[in-house]
């Protein structure tokens, strides 16, 4: 096995060389061994088993079955899934752990596994500092824990809907309107909850890419890439629509476009919700990652919340959630979790919440927007490298008036402007995001930044 697929949130590889059936049988058989390490007991654990859409994610879910019963599981199987259903299935109805084949928003040629553990009422998602490192030492080590007897496969019920009707009671979504919604599942997993969530609505949805096709025919199902929502933008506009929803390749991350066909960032989306919530839960905690912070901040020191920043990755977002005690958590990249769905991702709610604002302020989401949007971000930059600490030593020292944190790579900030820059895990470069209160400014610091780089690599 390639021991470069346990990457720092999940295991994901290219399919079948760097990751392929025995692979994954060896990971479910050492998964089955760590949840045994942790529950204890002589009673099968429940083991919940679900896959993307991805054109390998059937072979390598049958393998991981199989797997799971030769070693004694008891498998909830509830199919094809997003990876919020996944989560959501775990600490729904009590389950030990789960299994989910996906590999995300990334290509069509990579898969992966997702694992997460149940602890007392909350589920861990496994990845650096969680429990993965113990899942390869184990897979390394081929020391694979067997119950005795054979498990059994039994197949879940309809997880959708029960996710559905827990989103409607946490944001008690009444009064939304009969809004014109276009959505692009961009051939992937979100079509499910999207298909499933409008039924129950009195929205028009106008469907994009709902077929799942793991072959992506129509984008990558990546909306952080803002190039893959360029139809969606387009479609908005043509439909007279009020609001459009991209979700990506599992459906944990969703981002959105408003009327004019114009991409709202992940940032503003954090604002907006930080906003709601803290309507009815004052002087709360939200979080947010350090690629970008200056509009989460505003939203909640201007609505009475304690603003809090982490590392990037869901994990570790879950994790500084549960241990300061935030009610929700906005990543740049368009995940957004939320306390009251156990510290896991819900685009189900952050959809909701949305529809609920346009409904009940009656204005166009642009303008509802305007004055959560108080930053201006540069797209993240990814400039080659030879030398990052030399790097990061000139940057800190020729920015050593602002306020230097190393959370997650280095990041300073001033009174109206900031930046991120940290390294690559998987590639020769940097990732560099910079954000000012004025465009210029922005600007004027990024390129400063990048002469910087290039000089000094």
């Amino acid at each position: 096995m390639d021991p470069s697929i346990f990457k720092a949130y999940d295991i994901r590889g290219v399919y079948p060389g760097e990751i392929n059936e025995e692979d994954v049988e060896k990971i479910a058989k050492a998964f089955y061994t760590f949840v045994v390490e942790k529950i204890g007991g002589s009673k099968p654990p429940k083991i919940v088993l679900s896959y993307d859409g991805r054109l390998s994610s059937p072979a390598l879910v049958e393998q991981a079955k199989k797997a799971l019963v030769s070693s004694g599981a008891q498998i909830i199987d509830i199919g094809l899934s997003g990876t919020p259903t996944f989560y959501f299935s775990i600490y729904h109805y009590d389950y030990d752990a789960g299994i989910q084949i996906s590999a995300s928003h990334n290509p069509k040629e990579y898969n992966g596994v997702k694992l997460a553990l149940r602890q007392g009422s909350q589920v861990t998602k496994l990845g650096e500092g969680t429990g993965l490192e113990r899942i390869k030492e184990i897979v390394l080590g081929e020391k694979f824990e067997k119950l005795g007897h054979a498990g059994k496969v039994t197949h879940g019920g309809d997880v959708i809907e029960a996710q559905i009707e827990k989103a409607l009671k946490i944001t008690q979504s009444t009064g939304i309107n009969d809004l014109k919604i276009v959505a692009d599942a961009a051939n992937a997993t979100g079509a499910l909850y999207l298909e499933a969530l409008f039924k129950k609505l009195p929205c028009k949805l106008v469907k994009m890419n709902f077929e799942i096709d793991g072959n992506f025919p129509a984008h990558k199902p990546d909306p952080s890439e803002f190039e893959t929502l360029a139809e969606l933008g387009k479609k908005v506009v043509s439909e007279g629509a009020d609001l459009g929803i991209a979700p990506d390749g599992d459906s944990d991350r969703v981002f959105f476009v408003d009327e004019k066909g114009e991409v709202i960032p992940a940032s503003v989306t954090t604002a907006l919700i930080a906003r709601e919530l803290l309507k009815k839960h004052p002087g709360a905690k939200i979080g947010f990652d350090v690629r970008s912070t200056l509009n989460g901040i505003h939203a909640v020191k201007e609505n009475g919340g304690v603003p809090l920043v982490s590392r990037i990755g869901n994990p570790f977002a879950s994790e500084i959630m549960k241990k300061e005690a935030a009610i929700f958590f906005g990543e740049n990249s368009g995940h957004f979790i939320f306390k009251d769905t156990n510290y896991l991702e819900d685009p189900i709610t952050v959809v909701l919440i949305f529809l609920s604002v346009i409904s009940r302020e009656g204005n166009p989401i642009s303008e509802i927007l305007k004055p959560l949007s108080v930053s201006y971000q540069s797209d993240q930059l990814n400039p080659r490298i030879g030398n990052i600490n030399r790097v990061i030593q000139v940057l800190q020292e020729k920015y050593s008036d602002g306020k230097a944190n190393f959370i997650d790579g280095l990041s300073i900030d001033f009174t109206d402007w900031r930046f991120n820059i940290r390294p690559s895990n998987t590639e020769p470069v940097v990732r560099l995001n910079v954000e000012a209160l004025d465009k210029r400014l922005m600007e004027e610091k990024r390129d400063e930044i990048i002469e910087l780089i290039k000089a000094n690599s």
